[in-house]
């Protein structure tokens, strides 16, 4: 069972209630978003780690908002399932080798084995601590980045962005602030919109100092310092100020940046798993940290390309307080947002909840899958009752009575992509549920995943290779420029000479779209035996403000002769000229079967994810029409069996009613496994090859219906030739879009020679 959905790319959820067949589901329906609601004990955390293990397992990632800690147990997936793997993280009086072997009879009886827990076991996974040391440490307050073009080109997005970064702020402060009443708010948002309109991302201090003294001197009509005095600004300052320099919150300023890329994927363009654990935070610290999160994923979702096939995904494990449907909290606008949005990016938002009261009726109509669990009351199963029996072959009164009577670790599960609703219990999960993980459980499974500060070697002087020095400064030819740059006036340190350079160079490419410019500024340090100018051991730095006129008293080391008797510096720029030719191009990757290239500035891991996008649409394409190709031949045979039924119900009335419903279900059955489509049940092939069998154990009650029985073995024969051509259908085509038969190439534009530029060339004399 586990090639049929391996090989289909599809999701395994779990198994049917009435059945246990396989509840299988498409990836691509998650593109239109899901809801998990069930109460405590239900299994709803179970199945949103079913989820994300199966996505992992198919490459796609995902970003999880943990705000119990229930979600960090993914980390415990143990590829050997040994007793010593599991032995650190059993508590209390259970016996690790029982656990263990637990482990290994669940997953069998999910038809699942170790193989799967190895797959998902490597892909890489972390434990993010927003504001706390224990996991990897996220800086959100040392820089807010401005947007993306495709966010600042969306006024709804931009404004949106804007007003819910200033209200999270604000709510750290404690101060309660509308976009509209409120001074500080407007202010704000002035300040933002002015330096995001220009592409600039602000640290705190430049926060602080743009509240200080703003770049505009009007807020709407008013005056600033009518609508805002100083003295009034200054208490806003000096609040924010007092924030970032707590102790409580210097974590909020180490650790990694919001680069949602990078946490999504690897540099190999693998899929991540990135958890967020915010347990340890108070409700205002939380409201900060998923708002900015949630502004963060957008702008990067905004830059992706379009795509029907499931990207990534975004899950939040409890979403109460966060997307109430009578108030506005900040997280509430990037929500709905991410909901209207997301599907055209390929990303799936899952949110998890314990009470369907908890999230916003707006939102409903953008849920695609419902994931309903055991409820507390009758009036909880009432409040999700109009979702579930739109377009549904169930009226509510049936609906309510499955609800009602569903146990733990059993959902009922309506989606909109297809045609029916089930009832289904969850796989044995792949990662260890240990309980919510904590603080320490956190530092155990990330101490070896977070960064080392990089460590400097103590400030030394370079070591300058001159043979002497001169007391005065050396006579030059007066068209050679000279720039000094002092920091030592007492003059215990000489003036070392160095070639600098800032030269800007070209990448024009007409068929690609390309025309852009690199502004480079080049340090080549001298020495005084030197013959040539070697660019290759220049450094880039930039110069700031040197002076035209040298210090008096400073002694000069000694020139190499290929300056101090030149006539200028064209030897220098010639040979500058040649290096840049040489060194400077711009990198750039492509994939040809596919005619892909990289667009400018385009990291080698964003295309391999892009190219990863690519194969992944064109597998779910190819898989679509092998879909529509047996869906015909499968509604042939169904037809087929309808017409021996009718022939039976001439013979005896007796038999016809016996087997009408076994034969339909035949064709219905693979009909379901393989497509999700069936107006009845959603049946594995198992189950159709048993109607078979039953049908033709009625059908040799009966001498007179020979013929028609060897008629349906030969059906039977059609079926299962059918089912094994459409599996090596599948896996000709999984294996044929496999990323490894994709192989990149690197090229380069190079720059043509009359496009380097040599801005500035002089003699810098440095201390």
């Amino acid at each position: 069972m586990q090639d049929i959905y391996e090989k289909m790319g599809l999701f395994y959820l779990g198994n049917r209630s009435e059945n246990q067949d396989l509840a299988l589901y498409k990836a691509k329906d998650l593109t239109t978003h899901a809801m998990i609601i069930g109460m405590t004990g239900s299994g709803k955390t179970g199945l949103g780690i079913d989820l994300i293990e199966e996505a992992a397992i198919d490459n796609i990632p995902s970003i999880i908002i943990d705000p119990k800690g229930d979600m960090g147990n993914l980390c415990l997936a143990f590829e050997n399932l040994s007793a010593d793997e599991f032995a650190p993280w059993v508590e209390g009086d259970k016996n690790p080798q029982q656990v263990a072997d637990l482990w290994r009879e669940g997953l069998k009886s999910s038809y699942q084995d170790v193989s799967r827990v190895e797959k998902f076991a490597k892909v890489e996974k972390k434990i993010y601590t927003p504001g706390s040391s224990a996991g990897i440490s996220v800086n959100i307050l040392g820089t807010f980045d401005a947007p993306s073009q495709e966010i600042l080109e969306d006024s709804d997005a931009f404004v949106s962005l804007i007003n819910t970064t200033v209200s999270s702020l604000l709510a750290l402060l404690k101060i309660e602030a509308d976009a509209l009443n409120s001074k500080e708010h407007l202010l704000l948002s002035n300040i933002f919109y002015h330096f995001y309109s220009k592409g600039e991302s602000l640290s705190m201090e430049d926060l602080i100092g743009a509240i200080a003294t703003p770049p505009f001197t009007k807020v709407g009509i008013l005056p600033l310092k009518t609508f805002y005095p100083q003295k009034e600004r200054m208490k806003l300052a000096m609040a924010l100020n007092g924030l970032i320099s707590s102790i409580s919150f210097a974590a909020w300023t180490e650790g990694e940046s919001l680069d949602i890329q990078k946490m999504l994927y690897s540099e190999e363009g693998k899929a991540k798993v990135a958890i967020f654990n915010i347990a340890h935070l108070n409700d205002e610290e939380r409201m900060f940290f998923v708002t900015l999160l949630l502004n963060a994923y957008i702008s990067w979702m905004r830059k992706q390309s379009g795509t029907s096939s499931l990207k990534s995904i975004l899950y939040m494990d409890e979403i109460f307080g966060f997307f109430p449907p009578s108030k506005n909290p900040p997280s509430k606008k990037p929500m709905l947002l991410l909901l209207k949005q997301a599907r055209a990016f390929g990303t799936g938002v899952v949110l998890s909840t314990q009470n369907p009261v908890d999230i916003d009726y707006k939102a409903i109509s953008n849920i695609g899958t419902w994931f309903i669990g055991k409820l507390q009351t009758k009036q909880d199963i009432a409040r999700v009752l109009d979702p579930l029996a739109a377009k549904s072959e169930l009226t509510k009164e049936e609906i309510a009575h499955r609800l009602a009577t569903l146990k733990g670790r059993e959902f009922f599960l309506k989606n909109v992509h297809t045609q029916e609703t089930i009832n289904f219990t969850t796989r044995w999960v792949l990662s260890y549920l240990k309980g919510p993980i904590t603080k320490d459980d956190i530092k155990r499974l990330m101490q070896d995943k977070k960064r080392e500060p990089v460590k400097f070697a103590d400030d030394k002087p370079i070591e300058q290779k001159v043979q002497s020095k001169e007391i005065h400064k050396p006579i030059l030819s007066s068209a050679i420029k000279e720039y000094f740059l002092t920091s030592d006036i007492n003059g215990s340190t000489p003036y070392y000479p160095y070639i600098y350079a800032n030269a800007t160079v070209r990448f024009y490419n007409q068929s690609r779209g390309i025309d852009t410019s690199e502004t480079i500024e080049l340090k080549l340090e001298l020495y005084e035996n030197q013959s040539a100018f070697v660019w290759e051991e220049a450094f880039e730095e930039s110069l700031d403000s040197p002076a035209s006129k040298a210090v008096q008293n400073i002694s000069f080391a000694t020139l190499p002769k290929l300056i101090s008797e030149a006539k200028s510096l064209r030897e220098a720029q010639k040979t500058l000229s040649n290096y840049l030719y040489g060194a400077k191009r711009v990198e750039l990757f492509r994939q040809k079967s596919l005619k892909m290239e990289s667009k400018l500035k385009q990291s080698r891991s964003e295309f391999l994810v892009e190219l990863a996008d690519r194969l992944r649409e064109k597998r779910d394409e190819a898989v679509a029409t092998i879909e529509k190709r047996y869906a015909k031949k499968f509604q042939t045979l169904q037809k087929k069996i309808e017409r021996l039924e009718l022939k039976l119900q001439k013979e005896e009335e007796d038999v016809s009613s016996k087997t009408s419903d076994t034969f339909i279900d035949v064709g219905l059955a693979l009909f379901g496994a393989f497509f999700g489509k069936s107006s009845r049940s959603m049946s594995s092939v198992r189950r159709g090859a048993s109607a078979l069998k039953k049908g033709r154990d009625i059908f040799k009650e009966k001498e007179d219906v020979k013929n028609v029985t060897q008629q349906l073995e030969s059906a039977e024969r059609d079926i299962d030739a059918l089912q094994n051509e459409l599996q090596e259908e599948i896996a000709k085509v999984r294996e044929k879009y496999q990323e490894e038969n994709y192989p990149l190439e690197i090229f380069y534009i190079k720059p043509r020679r009359s496009d380097i530029i040599i801005n500035d060339i002089a003699l810098l004399w440095q201390q």
